[in-house]
């Protein structure tokens, strides 16, 4: 399979204050006691993709990565990483790289990404259209909109956002409409050509893009280099790819346009090839039927790419971690109900202690828990659908419920903690209570105090 495959790692994603630092950039973010991209970098591994380009904003976020994938995945993955400018967005950072994408078709994945779903079925939908992109759909997650930034349990009773407007024609192969982020609140405009030539087009508000994408390199180098103001994937390139499908301005495969050809030739040709087209066993698409069609006074046959779409089954899961809440809903998810893909192996209680922890007497760990290497906890604790990290100090009679607890963090007697994300190093004194907050690393919870709703952070030196 001739295929490059890309990981956009991001940087020190600002959405993610203050669950990221100078020392945790995005994807080292834990996802049950593991950083995050080491999913992404598993998932290739699993299907056999062992080569990768992993692009990450800033040169100080690419050592810390770098650092990591060479001591975690050494010997099994040949990973190259590469610092580019911050801020650039998706679609600079691959602008960035451009020099370096050799292969026929890129595979690009997002270094936040969750899934189960194999990169080879987008891939061989790809291959099998001969499209310019393929994007890879997946259902909206149960929780809600991730971009909510909350890590709130009353979040949870909110309906599932609308991450794209999407419009497929009938086969559900191909995307005749795509709208993202401020897009989806105007009016829905589909061309009257892309329209007249699909017959039809089912509108869908319940897939999200996943950010797994297949390009063919030829296409995807000619639009970053033709529209320098594109910063995006989802939000530039992709819709952009969609509007022009069949009035294409690409030059697919170096193909051009014969100047020195006759019209008539173009007429005679394009009948022999539609005719030979509708003869062939599988049903063309409606980008071959539109751009061999000369009905039109047009006497050349016309230019078209093709845009294609791999909706992943419902059964199958897919997240990013995006924001905050979708840090919550995916360490939640990882020790629940996709625990399949944790990588872990749970206990009769339906849940993971390591051996070394050490709980003290009447301490409970619920199903759906995990408690992290060398982590102590104290007496009549209770600890539910909460992700424990490693080396903790936890005193007695705690309650932590629906959090995430990072590694190295000392948390005292008597303290509550619900719905709450505590990064590493972070230190409860007794009797603190918090509760949907979100405390940055290394921060001191006074004794008593209680905080609702709050994002706590040491102030960053200058």
């Amino acid at each position: 399979m001739d295929f490059q495959v890309v990981v956009l790692a991001g940087g020190f994603s600002k959405t993610l204050v203050p669950l990221v630092s100078k020392e945790v950039p995005k994807v080292l973010l834990p996802v049950a006691n593991r950083p995050v991209l080491s999913y992404v970098l598993e998932l290739l591994e699993q299907n056999d993709l062992t080569n990768a380009i992993v692009v990450v904003e800033g040169e100080s976020a690419a050592l810390l990565i770098s650092s990591w994938i060479s001591s975690t995945f050494v010997d099994r993955l040949q990973v190259e990483v590469t610092a580019v400018p911050e801020d650039v967005g998706t679609a600079g950072a691959l602008r960035a790289i451009d020099h370096r994408l050799t292969a026929k078709d890129i595979l690009v994945l997002s270094g936040d990404l969750v899934s189960e779903i194999p990169p080879g079925a987008v891939a061989a939908a790809h291959r099998r259209h001969d499209a310019a992109v393929t994007a890879m759909l997946c259902s909206v997650p149960v929780s809600g909109p991730s971009e909510s930034g909350s890590s709130g349990a009353k979040d949870k009773a909110k309906k599932a956002g609308r991450y794209n407007i999407v419009g497929l024609d009938p086969t559900k192969q191909f995307l005749l409409h795509i709208a993202a982020g401020a897009e989806m609140d105007k009016d829905i405009r589909v061309q009257k050509s892309i329209l007249r030539a699909a017959g039809q087009m089912e509108i869908r508000a319940d897939l999200m893009d996943s950010h797994m994408y297949a390009f063919k390199r030829s296409v995807l180098q000619e639009v970053l280099n033709q529209k320098e103001n594109f910063q995006s994937l989802r939000r530039d390139v992709l819709p952009y790819l969609v509007r022009t499908q069949l009035r294409s301005e690409l030059f697919i495969n170096g193909a051009q346009p014969d100047e020195n050809g006759s019209g008539m030739d173009a007429v005679q040709n394009s009948k022999v090839l539609l005719s030979q087209l509708l003869a062939n066993a599988s049903t063309p698409s409606f980008h071959e039927i539109h751009a061999l069609d000369s009905a039109d006074s047009a006497p050349i046959s016309r230019k078209t790419h093709k845009c294609c779409v791999y909706i992943a089954n419902k059964s199958k899961y897919c997240a990013r971690l995006n924001s905050i809440q979708a840090f919550s809903d995916i360490n939640r998810d990882i020790v629940g109900d996709a625990s399949h893909i944790s990588g872990y192996n749970f206990s009769n209680h339906n849940n993971i202690i390591h051996p070394s922890a050490v709980l003290g007497s009447k301490t409970t760990v619920g199903p759906h828990c995990m408690v992290g290497e060398g982590s102590q906890m104290g007496d009549k604790c209770s600890v539910k659908k909460s992700v424990i990290g490693r080396h903790c100090r936890i005193g007695s009679n705690v309650k932590i419920v629906n959090s995430v607890v990072m590694n190295h963090v000392s948390i005292g007697d008597g303290c509550s903690i619900q719905g709450s994300i505590i990064c590493s190093n972070v230190q409860l004194q007794e009797r603190a209570v918090l509760k949907d907050c979100q405390v940055g690393a290394s921060f001191v919870v006074t004794a008593g105090s209680e905080y609702k709703g709050e994002s706590l952070a040491k102030k960053e030196k200058q």
